[in-house]
């Protein structure tokens, strides 16, 4: 199939590797001083290392190229945290008393109720520990932003995932993500919180959608909020 994937100049590249932690799938590598794409099935063909390369040796292009394997990906970035070597933003870390892979800072007034990072849904391991038999909340990227009580009032007890159904590419991954949280994390149930506008109507679809594709069946709670953070609808679906 043809698709976007990233494209390397090795004439401009000169090996310092500031692109390698901003591959949020591992796909580049240093090797023999240059980087390196190692294989086409781990990169989604979003750029996000483009801009970190002060060479500007990265490019996307369009060409022959394997779909991205979401599961390929997860089993490389397993192996690089284990190393040691993973991008410290996309490593799985819970923050559930008991559980915590690291110490919390004295809670404030009006805390933060988030179990889990990271929580970008191109980002998150369905198979982390966190996720298994929790409730998940599937939330568009606006709303916390919209509301003054999302944590207190929607977040609290809940697992965590975002997506803007607008601007967000590749989004087959967010559906074989979620499906993996239903067959396999085993997820509870799913709460999926949109804005009022019409191009986020795209979420609850894609729950819906990884519901009926996946083995077990999970209810799912739509809610609609309002772009001045208003409850406008709630209901199960």
């Amino acid at each position: 199939m043809k698709r976007e994937i990233i494209k390397i100049d090795e004439d401009k590249c000169n090996g310092c590797g500031l692109c390698i932690p901003n591959c949020h799938e591992g796909a580049l590598q240093i090797i023999d001083g240059k980087a390196r794409l190692i294989s086409d099935l781990m990169c989604d063909g979003l750029g996000a290392c483009i801009g970190h390369c002060p060479e500007g040796a990265l490019e996307i292009e369009v060409r022959e190229a394997e779909p991205c394997d979401e599961v390929k990906v997860m089993e490389q970035m397993a192996k690089l945290q284990n190393n040691g070597n993973g991008c410290p933003g996309i490593m799985s870390k819970s923050f559930i008393a008991g559980n915590a892979t690291e110490t919390l800072p004295p809670q404030a007034e009006n805390s933060s109720e988030l179990t889990q990072w990271p929580v970008q849904m191109h980002l998150i391991n369905p198979q982390a520990a966190h996720f298994r038999k929790s409730d998940l909340l599937l939330a568009a990227d606006c709303v916390a932003y919209a509301m003054g009580n999302f944590h207190g009032s929607y977040l609290k007890g809940k697992s965590l995932a975002i997506a803007c159904p607008k601007l967000d590419s590749n989004r087959k991954v967010y559906l074989n993500k979620l499906v993996s949280l239903i067959n396999d994390a085993e997820i509870n149930t799913i709460t999926v919180m949109k804005m009022e506008v019409p191009c986020c109507s795209g979420i609850q679809q894609m729950a819906v959608n990884a519901v009926q594709s996946a083995k077990r069946k999970v209810p799912v709670k739509s809610i609609t909020v309002g772009i001045r953070g208003e409850i406008l609808s709630e209901q199960w679906l």
